[in-house]
């Protein structure tokens, strides 16, 4: 009987079969695809002692993804010459998903354009629509599903070695790790500050990510280069990560919080704790800090030293501009939303509003600035 496929728990753990060759010498490391690098098929050194029983090996094996340890749920194991590997670690920390299908016992495997589907039992799968030949057909033991590893070599695109001396699986992947952590960040299971953690530590400043999508306008999905895959939050002050296309949801975002208040009193001095009242930069800098975790000066003055400087012609959502008032040079500050308009608080009669950045605003302009 199998165990249920179950994505949250992840009581079902498949298992990826490596087609070993046996070798004329005994104990010899090392591996090379058969055939060439295109095959996918992976060759080794394995002791007769090792395989000459259709029984699992007991002995330790290790499995290492990108240099570093990868925690499978299920130790692999070795029998008669192949490395079985739990696929759903493997898989998922190469930032694929995975969708069981329990009635025709069929996997589903995605990752960016790929799609690999495998029914166990079957000599082949599709990969994107084209059929392969699997080294070993995939079949179910001990209530686990097991699939060779062209699952990874081929699907994904890794190297896979192994290493016969030190028993151990390597796996390199072909990710690179663009994003760096600017502020310690917990790795989640889901885009939900609610949802349990990956791992009991925050990944800290300076760590290595692989953002695999953005998920949403505050979420990222990404990859650790120690392999776990989760979710972090995409505001600025947490990574590195920028993208025209974030930006945009962010900025709208911020936009929509920030019209919740229209209609809020202004108030000259007014606390930036509570929102009952606002003034121009206490506005500004509410609106930022709930949604963006963007801490901006309390004042206009100071809030226009933050950031970039883009010209009306660069404008985009979420930009600061500034203006002259109160017989100061910078005296007022407004979002602007785009469409020609800025939300803005200066006057009791109107408190939190939308007018047009025309007239008397294009008059007193004095810069605008880029802060996320």
């Amino acid at each position: 009987m199998t165990k249920p496929f179950n994505t949250r728990t992840r009581r079902f753990t498949w298992l990826l079969a490596a087609s070993l060759v046996l070798s004329a010498q005994a104990g010899t490391a090392g591996a090379e695809p058969a055939g060439g690098a295109a095959s996918g098929a992976l060759t080794a050194a394995i002791p007769a002692t090792q395989t000459s029983s259709a029984s699992a090996s007991t002995g330790r094996i290790a499995v290492e993804l990108d240099g570093r340890p990868l925690q499978t749920e299920t130790p692999p194991v070795l029998v008669s010459g192949s490395v079985l590997l739990p696929i759903r670690d493997v898989f998922e920390a190469l930032g694929a998903k995975l969708v069981w299908d329990d009635d025709s016992k069929t996997v589903t495997a995605t990752r960016g354009q790929m799609t690999l589907v495998y029914r166990i039992g079957d000599p082949t799968a599709l990969l994107n629509g084209q059929t392969f030949t699997l080294p070993v057909p995939g079949q179910i033991m001990d209530g686990y599903s097991l699939v060779p590893l062209r699952f990874v070599s081929e699907a994904l695109g890794c190297d896979v070695v192994w290493d016969g001396e030190h028993r151990t699986v390597r796996i390199t992947s072909t990710f690179t790790y663009e994003t760096t952590v600017a502020w310690g960040v917990n790795l989640r299971s889901a885009p939900d500050p609610d949802s349990e953690t990956v791992g009991e530590e925050l990944l800290p400043a300076g760590s290595k990510l692989h953002v695999v999508r953005e998920a949403g306008a505050l979420w990222l999905e990404v990859r650790s280069a120690d392999g776990r895959s989760g979710y972090v939050s995409a505001k600025p002050k947490y990574t590195d990560y920028r993208s025209d296309a974030l930006a945009d949801k962010q900025a709208d975002e911020l936009i929509a919080y920030g019209k919740t208040f229209e209609g809020t009193p202004y108030e000259f001095g007014a606390s930036p704790d509570q929102t009952k009242t606002f003034d121009c930069s206490s506005f500004v800098k509410r609106v930022y800090e709930d949604i963006l975790s963007i801490e901006l000066p309390r004042v206009s003055y100071d809030q226009a030293k933050e950031g970039t400087e883009v010209g009306l012609d660069e404008l985009r959502k979420g930009d600061l501009l500034f203006f002259g008032a109160r017989g100061l040079d910078i005296g007022h500050v407004g979002i602007y939303i785009g469409d020609n308009q800025i939300l803005h608080t200066y006057s009791k009669e109107l408190g939190v509003h939308i007018e047009a950045f025309d007239g008397q605003w294009k008059k007193r302009f004095v810069t605008a600035r880029r802060v996320f």
